[in-house]
Parts: structure tokens; C-alpha cells; sequence
């Protein structure tokens, strides 16, 4: 029983160290993120990037890549938000950063990819 409690205090330890981001969410530009956006990954893969209904600090997304869809409602902050295993930042007007992590089903291994989008 004590090795129970010996895992979940030290766990605590370690989530609490953990640094997350102490700026609070605020309303973006609109214009700045709302509409498609295209690249390509060092692999040659593209992807495509669709996003919509910007109110506030909220939007909707599209993430596209040869054979992955995915949907969903994000929240904006620092300028980036996620979608699935992707990270998408605006690093000026019209250019994005997106970083993916792809798992390798046969070895289990993770490769970070980096592209840059530019909104069409």
C-alpha cells in the first residue's frame, strides 16, 4: 500500500512542476487566422489546414493529410492552438508553423515534423 502512495505523491511532484502558460486567453483578429491554409512536410506529404468561425479566442478547425481528417473546435492562445497531434502557430501575418507527431504503428516510434503554412 505504501508503494501506491509513494507513486501518487511523486507524481503530484512532477505535475506540479510542470510549467504551463500563465497568460490569460484573448480575442484575436479574425482576418488574421480565418481561411485555408497549405503546406508541405519534409516527407513531401501536404496538408491542409481550414479554419473558420473565429469568435474571440474560438474557432473551428479542419485538419487535412493524404488520408487524415479531423474537425474540431479549438481554443487560440500565444498565438497557437492544437488539433490532434499537431500544433498550429502564427509566426507573422499570412505564415504559419505546424509541428505533427507521427507514430510509427510497427515500432512505436515518434518523428516531430515541422512545415511552414502559408493561408491561401
Amino acid at each position: 500500500m505504501a508503494d501506491i502512495w509513494n507513486t501518487i505523491a511523486s507524481n503530484y511532484v512532477t505535475v506540479g512542476a510542470t510549467n504551463l502558460s500563465k497568460t490569460p486567453y484573448v480575442n484575436v483578429d479574425p482576418a488574421v487566422y480565418t481561411g485555408t491554409w497549405n503546406g508541405t512536410y519534409s516527407t513531401q506529404k501536404k496538408f491542409s489546414i481550414a479554419i473558420s468561425d473565429v469568435h474571440g479566442f474560438r474557432a473551428k478547425v479542419k485538419y487535412q493529410s493524404e488520408g487524415t481528417v479531423k474537425y474540431s473546435d479549438v481554443l487560440i492562445k500565444d498565438n497557437a492552438f492544437k488539433i490532434g497531434d499537431s500544433k498550429f502557430t502564427v509566426t507573422k501575418i499570412g505564415t504559419a508553423q505546424v509541428k505533427t507527431v507521427v507514430i510509427d504503428p510497427a515500432s512505436g516510434a515518434t518523428t516531430l515534423l515541422t512545415a511552414y503554412a502559408k493561408k491561401s
